[in-house]
């Protein structure tokens, strides 16, 4: 199963997905058939980044993610789908987790945001504000795109382990695209059932990381607290648009109109 997920994604991704990703493939060996070993996988990764990848059964409780990731620990799933799963599942599997994210924590900049990340999941955790947060992982590290010279490419881990998603986030007509602004995406909802209606672009993994380690999040959380939520379809006046999604694949979903 790894194996032909994996023909599958390498044979279309590049082009699409980011160049780091694609050189994180490499430079980890993860072009080798079958499973990745993870002893040989976080050796490869202490050398580069410091972090290292770390098997669990299933989904972990909240703040021991964010440990893991404050030390440089990515957890990843000891499953795989089955061939009745091979276009969805909604709990990560090692495809996803290890495909997914981990070629990017060979990237310096990400592997910082990364630990950033759970830094800021600790503290998000002690002022009661992890599903605002949530919102920041779920829109840049699954399902982020990014700004490369006249073209957007992927670098979502949802997004690079998922062959539909692939082509739906960069090339349908349906989804918006929307320049990445912090507290606007704080404040927007997203689906766990189906394609994003709305995708946020960031300009560069530098500046991803200098707005979440510049930010102090305390004040941010309390102004969302003032404020109403958005639609995972809405767009503000304010909003870079990079594509006006037509919402079609919503439409048509029953159940999944724009909400």
């Amino acid at each position: 199963m790894w194996d032909r997920l994996f023909a599958r994604q390498a044979a279309m991704l590049p082009g699409r997905a980011v160049k780091e990703f694609m050189d994180g493939l490499g430079v980890l060996h993860m072009t080798k058939p079958g499973i990745p070993d993870f002893d040989e996988l976080s050796e490869r990764l202490m050398k580069l980044t410091g972090w290292q990848v770390v098997a669990v059964p299933g989904l972990v409780p909240d703040r021991l993610f964010f440990e893991h990731l404050a030390n440089r620990r990515f957890v990843a799933g000891r499953f795989i789908r089955t061939p009745e799963q091979l276009d969805y599942l909604q709990e990560p599997d090692v495809f996803h987790d290890v495909f997914g994210h981990v070629p990017l924590l060979a990237h310096p900049v990400f592997a910082d945001y990364m630990q950033a990340y759970g830094e800021g999941g600790l503290r998000a955790d002690s002022l009661g504000a992890i599903d605002r947060l949530a919102r920041l992982y779920w829109y840049t590290v699954e399902f982020g795109l990014i700004r490369q010279g006249e073209e957007l490419r992927l670098y979502g881990a949802g997004i690079l382990s998922s062959y539909g998603e692939s082509i739906f986030a960069r090339d349908d007509p349906s989804p918006n695209r929307i320049g990445f602004d912090l507290k606007r995406l704080m404040r927007t909802r997203y689906r766990i059932d189906d394609y994003q209606q709305s995708y946020f672009v960031i300009d560069s993994f530098d500046d991803l990381l200098r707005q979440t380690v510049e930010m102090d999040f305390a004040p941010l959380y309390e102004e969302l607290q003032q404020e109403s939520d958005l639609g995972t379809a809405d767009i503000l006046p304010q909003d870079i648009v990079f594509n006006r999604g037509t919402q079609a694949y919503a439409r048509s979903r029953m159940g999944a109109c724009p909400a």
